[in-house]
């Protein structure tokens, strides 16, 4: 059943082996660094059972009789996309910025894997039935779900097997427990998460039909064996008066080191197998794209609020030039949402019964929404002027011998006082121009997979048969030439 903030903050709390620079940390709940974005991730849990936002957090299990997470629900019906959507929001709103890590684009992964169970019974039948027995505690047991892929790689043209073999994760040996593996995973939130979905990196696990690389497994968090390398958080270390998404929504990153962990045969979901391998990373992305689209949406959003104030602060926003780059900002947005709400309304059945959004929609939506990013970032900057990066922080705004000066020049008229246009500058400068938005920008590059998995996913879902078949038609081109009708590539 659904948790409590109060639980999820107990359940982390487990003696994990976290460091941080040369810090151990001893509780990731109360640290500098972990607590703001832990007491969000709490928040949202117990927005589930806010009588305000618990209808659009939760729904009710007819067969169970239980509420349950509406994000981990299994998609069957449109309804439930636009259900998921709307909570998502909800989240955000809350948040009041842009979270990736909430659960909702991770347990997308697991229903990818739910369609491949035909997939998992040719390496085993036990297989299939551990991830249908994940995908229910996903539903029921509410746990805070992450992913685990990328690994450390290092040398791209070598074989793992030709090189140091931890660069990949691997399997080591079998127990009559389980199987025992070693390597290293980046992660996001996996210092304050309770499980991780753990695959394969893209990358060469080699050709042949069995490969120790080829593994895949449900990972809790507080096995024995596991040490978390974190990056520095943002948070804590620049005032949050000046700072106000570092401070709040900053996630941090870790290295999972996989010492000899030993994994329980209930929570493999497929080793060895390289086509098993192969199926899920070819599908990975099925739902959680929309989720990560979904975020991109919202980032547009936070761009157009931060531009358009900035320019209406001055009266700018009335000049052709302003809202011709508005208008840009307002366009990107709403390509991206309109993919969104394409691939719902042409949703369509997937292998494993499932309702999955339209494929082709959904890549193109997220190819629309993350090719041009950068570029709509400068613009966004831009629109905000220079402002953003020479505004005094907000301590010279209450020092006595330089808030009068302030004052005055922060100050447009009786609407626009020096505090509130100090906030704007400084949301802005976050949002666009500090160290939290460059990695949020290069983030995508690891969260969302690099442009040419972005554009692999179109090629390999777009349908192909209306434009050649149109083609054939116009050209009256012969059977010889392209085949029988419909050919795709």
């Amino acid at each position: 059943m659904i948790r409590t903030g109060e639980e999820y903050r107990d359940s982390i709390r487990d003696g994990r082996e976290v460091w941080m620079g040369n810090e151990r940390v001893r509780d990731v709940t109360t640290h500098r660094a972990f607590k703001p974005i832990v007491d969000v991730r709490a928040h949202l849990y117990d927005m589930a059972h806010d009588s305000g936002t618990r209808d659009v957090m939760t729904y009710h299990d007819p067969d169970s009789g239980e509420t349950n997470c509406i994000a981990n629900r299994l998609p069957r019906t449109q309804q439930d996309w636009w259900d998921k959507r709307a909570a998502t929001d909800l989240v955000m709103d809350h948040a009041r910025g842009v979270v990736t890590r909430v659960g909702d684009e991770t347990i997308g992964e697991m229903w990818s894997l739910y369609d491949g169970q035909d997939v998992l019974n040719e390496v085993d039948p036990r297989f299939a039935e551990n991830i249908r027995n994940h995908v229910h505690r996903a539903v029921t047991a509410d746990p805070f779900h992450v992913s685990a892929n990328t690994d450390p790689k290092g040398d791209r043209s070598r074989a793992p097997q030709d090189q140091d073999p931890d660069m990949l994760l691997h399997i080591v040996r079998e127990t009559d427990n389980g199987i025992v593996v070693r390597g290293a995973k980046y992660e996001t939130a996996a210092a304050y998460s309770n499980q991780a979905f753990t695959k394969p990196t893209i990358a060469n696990w080699g050709n042949d039909e069995m490969s120790d690389y080829a593994v895949g497994f449900i990972l809790d968090m507080g096995s024995p064996g596991l040490k978390f390398i974190c990056r520095d958080g943002f948070a804590g270390r620049v005032p949050e008066a000046d700072y106000p998404l570092s401070n709040r929504v900053d996630e941090v990153e870790s290295m999972v080191v996989f010492d000899d962990v030993e994994i329980p045969w209930e929570n493999v979901l497929f080793y060895r197998h390289t086509r098993a391998a192969t199926y899920i990373r070819s599908t990975l992305h099925r739902y959680s794209a929309f989720a990560y689209v979904q975020r991109t949406l919202r980032f547009a959003d936070l761009m157009i609020g931060a531009a358009l104030w900035n320019a209406k602060q001055t009266g700018l926003d009335k000049q052709q030039a302003v809202q011709e780059k508005l208008a840009t900002l307002a366009t990107y947005r709403e390509t991206i949402s309109a993919h969104l709400t394409a691939s719902i309304v042409m949703a369509e059945p997937s292998p494993g019964g499932l309702l999955m959004p339209n494929q082709s929609l959904l890549y193109t939506g997220r190819v629309a929404a993350l090719t041009p990013l950068a570029e709509m970032m400068h613009l966004a900057r831009e629109l905000c002027g220079g402002q953003i990066c020479i505004t005094p922080d907000a301590a010279a705004f209450d020092n006595p011998a330089t808030a009068g000066w302030l004052d005055k020049f922060y100050s447009i008229n009786e609407n626009w006082v020096a505090d509130d246009r100090r906030k704007l500058l400084a949301m802005a400068r976050d949002l666009l121009n500090s160290d939290y938005a460059g990695h949020r920008l290069a983030f995508q590059l690891f969260a969302q997979a690099p442009p040419f998995a972005h554009l692999a996913a179109v090629y390999h879902n777009f349908d192909y048969a209306g434009p050649l078949d149109l083609v054939r038609d116009v050209a009256d081109l012969s059977d010889k030439v392209l085949g029988q009708k419909g050919a795709t590539v």
